[in-house]
C-alpha cells in the first residue's frame, strides 16, 4: 500500500507543472463556473459563544457546537478554519474542461474538486443543530445565527456562527418512584446514590441518558433480564420555579410482563464444537451444568466449569453473562463464543434456561513478523521474528511457543552512532498453564485468568568492537491477580547463564584497566528468585496510574545449601562461580488530562543492588544505567555517571564504565496533539547512577548525601511522536542543561555548547 501511494503521489507532483502549464492561459479563478446565485463556502471564520450567566459553557457543550458546524471546504487544512493557499482542485474545476477521454480527461479526473457551496452547508441547518444542542443541555432560551462574511469577491464568503446561550436551567426537586414492588425499590435506590440526580446540576438530556443506563444495568443483574433504559422515563417540568426543573422518575406505560419478572438461572448446556465440524457427542456432567463435546477433541473435563459464572437455582445476571464470555475467551483455544437465553416454560418460578456454544480454534499458529525494535538502551534496528504457537497442547488450555528472533540494531544518541552497532540472535521456548500449578492453600482469583509459565531461552549477542557472549536461562513465574488493579508475578526459580565466547585486545585493555567492570562480566551462574507487583488504575478518563515494584535476589538459597554442607570460601556451581546479590526498583508514572488531549505525565524512579557473600559485584547486566531514549533524553545512553565520575574524554570505551548499584530518575512531559496522529512533546528529564561501594577506579562515583543534588543531570528537550494507535514512533532532541562531571566551566549551567549540549533519539513507543 505504501508503495503504491507513494508511486501515485509522485505522478501527481510530476503532473503539477503540467496542468499549471495548461491552465496558465486560461487563469486562476475559483467561481467562474459556480452556478447564478451560489456562493463559494470558504470555511468558518468564527464561532462566537456568548457565556451565559458570566460562566463558561457545561464540559464538551463548545465541542459539540464546533462539530456541529464542521464542514469541510475546498483545499481544507484544518477544519473549518484553515485552508491551503493554492486551491488546484478548484482551478482545474473552473477553468479546464473536461474532455471525453484521452489524457487531458485522465488528468482532469486526478486534480479536479467540486466546489463546496454555502447551499451545501445549509447554515440555516447547523444553527437550527446549536439550538437543539442548548435545549438538551439546559439552555432553554439559547439562541444561534449565522452571517455571511464576505470580501471583495462576492462569490465567496465564510461563515461566522453567533451563539446566545441564554440562563443555565438547574435541576431542583427530583420525585422518585413510589416503594410499591422490588423493581421500584432498585430502581429508586440506583437514583437516590446518583451523583448527577441532585439538586443544583445543570439539566442535559445526556447525563439523563447516562443516569438511565445505570439503573438498567443494575436491574438486570438483579434478575430482570429483559429490562430496557427506555423502560424509565423522566417528566421535566419549568414552569414550577423560574429557571429550575422538576424532575419526576417514571416507569414506561404498557410494559409486557416478561419485563417485570425476577429471573433464576435454570438448565444450563455447554456445547464445544470441533473447528473443522462433525465429530460424536460426549456428554459431560460437571456442577455448572451439561458439558457436550463434539469428539475426537483434546478437552480436560475440569477446564470449563470454572470459567461457568452461571449458577443453577441463583438469581440470573447479566454479569455472569459477561464473565463467561470473557473467562472462556481468555483460555485462547475457541474462536467463537455464543451465549443465548430463553424462559423455561415449564418451571414453577421464572426461569431462564443458558446455552453456551463454544467453537474450537485452530491449535496451531505460525506468524512472522518484520519489524523496528526499540530498547530501554536507546539500541534501534530492524527486527525479524518467527513464532510458532500451540494453544492447547494437552486439552487444558495449555500454550506451547518457540520464538525465533534476530535484529541488527545500532544505538541512537550523540556520537554514539557507528560505535556501539550489534546484531543479536536468539530463541525461546515457553509453556503456559492457565491456572496455578501450586497448592491449593496459596491464595488466588477466580475472578481472572492465572497463568504458571516456564521458559528457556538462549541469545546470542555481538559487538563487533569488544565481545561476542552467550547467555542462557531458565525460569518458572506465577502470573495472577489477586485483587483488582494488582498485577503480581513471582518466580521462585530462574538461572541464567552468561559466557564471553570472544573478546577483543581493545575489550581486553578496558576490563584490565577496571578490575571491578571485569568482574562483572566473568563468565557466571546467576540463579534468581523475583517478585514483581504493579498497580495500575485510571481515575475516569483524566487521571491515570501506574505503579511497579520489583525485588529480586540471587545465590542465596545456594548458598545457604552449599554452606550448610560445609563448603567454605568461593562456592561454584558445576564449577563456575554463581553471583550473590539483592536489588530492588520501583517505578510511579502519574498522568493528568489537563484539557482535551493534552496530558501531563511524570514519572519517578529508583533502585538500588548489593552484591555480598560469593560475589564483589553486581553482574553488569543487572547494574543500572542512565541517559537514552527512555531516561534522560540530553545525554546518550550510559554517558552519565557513576555520579561525578567521568572517564577520559578521548576514550569512547568509558561506555562500560558507566553503570551503578544505585540509580535515581524523575521526568515530566507535555504531551500535546499537532494534526492527526502528529503529536509533541515538552520534557524535563533529570537523574544519574552511583555506586554503593567506593571503587578506586571511578572516583566521585560512590553515593554522598552532600553531593546528591550536583551529581543530578538535568535535560530539557521537545519531541515529536507519530500515533496510529498500535504503533508510536517518536524522536526526541534532548538539550543538556546541567551535567554531573566536571565540564571546565563554571556555574549551574556547564554545558561546552549548545551543540555538544544535543542529543537525538529515536524510538518506539512512549518513553514511560
Amino acid at each position: 500500500m505504501k508503495s503504491r501511494f507513494s508511486s501515485y503521489s509522485r505522478r501527481i507532483i510530476l503532473l503539477l507543472p503540467l496542468a499549471l502549464l495548461l491552465l496558465g492561459p486560461t487563469g486562476c479563478s475559483t467561481t467562474r463556473r459556480l452556478p447564478e446565485g451560489e456562493i463559494l463556502y470558504t470555511g468558518v471564520k468564527k464561532i462566537a459563544i456568548q457565556a451565559p450567566d458570566s460562566l463558561p459553557l457545561g464540559n464538551g457543550i463548545a465541542a459539540d457546537v464546533k462539530a456541529a458546524v464542521n464542514v469541510k471546504p475546498n483545499n481544507s487544512l484544518i477544519s473549518p478554519y484553515l485552508r491551503y493557499p493554492f486551491p488546484l482542485g478548484l482551478w482545474v474545476y473552473n477553468n479546464w474542461p473536461n474532455p471525453e477521454k484521452g489524457f487531458r480527461h485522465w488528468l482532469y479526473e486526478k486534480l479536479v474538486a467540486e466546489p463546496v457551496l454555502i447551499s451545501d452547508v445549509r447554515p440555516e441547518v447547523r444553527t437550527h443543530m446549536i439550538d437543539e444542542i442548548l435545549d438538551n443541555n439546559g439552555y432553554f432560551r439559547g439562541h444561534a445565527s449565522y452571517e455571511l462574511v464576505q470580501g471583495k469577491n462576492k462569490r465567496k464568503a465564510s461563515i461566522r456562527y453567533n451563539v446566545e446561550p441564554g440562563p443555565t436551567y438547574l435541576l431542583d426537586s427530583i420525585q422518585l418512584l413510589p416503594d410499591t414492588c422490588y423493581l421500584n425499590h432498585l430502581i429508586d435506590s440506583v437514583a437516590s446514590r446518583s451523583t448527577y440526580l441532585r439538586s443544583g446540576q445543570r439539566y442535559c438530556v445526556d447525563s439523563l441518558s447516562t443516569e438511565r443506563m445505570k439503573i438498567a444495568n443494575v436491574v438486570r443483574n438483579h434478575g430482570f433480564y429483559f429490562f430496557k433504559p427506555d423502560y424509565v422515563e423522566y417528566l421535566a417540568d419549568s414552569t414550577i420555579t423560574p429557571l429550575k426543573i422538576s424532575l419526576r422518575l417514571m416507569m414506561a406505560k404498557g410494559l409486557p410482563k416478561p419485563v417485570l419478572q425476577q429471573y433464576s438461572t435454570g438448565k444450563i448446556t455447554t456445547r464445544v464444537y470441533r473447528a473443522n465440524g462433525g465429530g460424536t457427542p460426549d456428554t459431560i456432567s460437571s456442577r455448572k451444568g451439561d458439558i457436550i463435546v463434539m469428539r475426537p477433541a483434546r478437552l480436560r473435563p475440569h477446564l470449563l466449569p470454572p470459567c461457568i459464572a452461571f449458577r443453577p437455582g441463583r438469581v440470573f445476571t447479566v454479569r455472569a453473562m459477561n464473565n463467561t464470555q470473557t473467562y472462556l475467551s481468555r483460555l485462547g483455544v475457541f474462536n467463537g463464543i455464543d451465549i443465548n437465553v430463553y424462559p423455561d416454560t415449564a418451571a414453577a418460578k421464572p426461569t431462564l434456561n443458558v446455552d453456551i456454544d463454544c467453537t474450537f480454534d485452530t491449535p496451531l499458529e505460525a506468524s512472522l513478523e518484520v519489524n523496528v525494535t526499540s530498547k530501554s538502551n536507546s539500541y534501534l534496528g530492524p527486527g525479524l521474528v518467527f513464532g510458532v504457537t500451540n494453544r492447547n497442547l494437552f486439552g487444558g488450555g495449555e500454550q506451547l511457543s518457540v520464538t525465533l528472533n534476530g535484529s541488527y540494531e545500532w544505538q541512537t544518541g550523540h556520537n554514539r552512532g557507528s560505535v556501539f552497532n550489534s546484531y543479536e540472535a536468539g530463541i525461546t521456548a515457553t509453556l503456559a498453564f492457565p491456572r496455578l500449578l501450586t497448592p491449593s492453600f496459596v491464595m488466588r482469583s477466580r475472578r481472572d485468568l492465572n497463568w504458571t509459565r516456564i521458559s528457556l531461552n538462549a541469545d546470542f549477542l555481538n559487538r563487533p568492537h569488544y565481545f561476542r557472549m552467550a547467555q542462557f536461562n531458565a525460569a518458572l513465574s506465577y502470573d495472577w491477580q489477586l485483587r483488582r488493579y494488582y498485577s503480581n508475578t513471582f518466580t521462585p526459580f530462574k538461572i541464567t547463564y552468561t559466557k564471553l565466547l570472544r573478546t577483543t585486545q581493545e575489550f581486553d585493555s578496558i576490563m584490565g584497566a577496571n578490575p571491578a567492570i571485569a568482574q562483572s562480566f566473568m563468565t557466571q551462574f546467576i540463579p534468581q528468585m523475583q517478585y514483581s507487583l504493579t498497580f495500575s488504575r485510571d481515575w475516569g478518563d483524566n487521571q491515570t496510574f501506574n505503579w511497579q515494584l520489583n525485588l529480586q535476589e540471587a545465590g542465596n538459597v545456594f548458598w545457604a545449601i552449599w554452606r550448610a554442607c560445609g563448603v567454605k570460601g568461593e562456592k561454584k556451581l558445576f564449577g563456575t562461580p554463581f553471583s550473590q546479590f539483592i536489588k530492588g526498583q520501583s517505578q510511579v508514572v502519574y498522568g493528568y488530562r489537563l484539557t482535551g488531549d493534552n496530558w501531563l505525565v511524570s514519572r519517578l524512579a529508583v533502585g538500588a543492588a548489593h552484591a555480598y557473600g560469593n560475589a564483589s559485584t553486581v553482574p553488569y547486566s543487572e547494574q543500572f544505567y542512565v541517559g537514552g531514549a527512555n531516561s534522560v533524553r540530553a545525554f546518550p545512553v550510559r554517558s552519565l555517571g557513576p555520579g561525578s565520575y567521568r572517564p577520559d574524554a578521548t576514550l569512547v570505551n568509558g561506555y562500560f564504565d558507566q553503570t551503578g548499584t544505585f540509580k535515581f530518575e524523575a521526568n515530566v512531559e507535555y504531551r500535546f496533539p499537532i494534526y492527526g496522529p502528529l503529536h509533541g512533546a515538552l520534557f524535563v528529564d533529570s537523574g544519574n547512577v552511583w555506586l554503593l561501594k567506593a571503587d578506586p577506579q571511578r572516583p566521585g562515583g560512590e553515593l554522598k548525601a552532600d553531593s546528591f543534588l550536583r551529581d543530578l543531570a538535568l535535560g530539557t528537550g521537545a519531541g515529536l511522536r507519530v500515533d496510529i494507535g498500535m504503533l508510536v514512533v517518536r524522536g526526541d532532541l534532548g538539550i543538556g542543561i546541567h551535567a554531573p562531571y566536571d565540564t571546565g566551566r563554571r556555574g549551574y549551567y556547564n554545558m561546552t555548547s549548545f551543540k555538544n549540549s544535543l542529543a537525538f533519539h529515536l524510538a518506539i513507543g512512549y518513553p514511560f
